[in-house]
């Protein structure tokens, strides 16, 4: 939400493009999120280690959002790989 009124309210240049690794490292990074979610359900994990897994997996998220959301500028943010699309 504050990114989206930052966006709105900033007279300046187009926001920064990210570069094709950056997209890498997003798409892996939502990509991982999901791999103890498939591996418990499919009894290739217990599911006991599937949810640590997540969880851990989760909190890190959680981490990320939270600097990206109160600690980055906007074009820090824009261009931030650990967050969702």
């Amino acid at each position: 939400m504050r990114f989206a009124w930052l966006r709105e309210h900033s007279g300046g240049d187009a926001p920064a493009q990210p570069g094709p690794l950056n997209r890498l490292v997003l798409v892996a990074y939502n990509l991982i999120w999901w791999v103890p979610i498939v591996l418990g359900f499919t009894k290739v994990l217990d599911y006991t280690v599937a949810f640590i897994t997540f969880l851990a997996i989760t909190v890190v998220r959680a981490i990320a959002n939270l600097v990206r959301n109160h600690f980055l500028t906007l074009e820090q943010a824009e261009v931030f790989p650990f967050r969702s699309p």
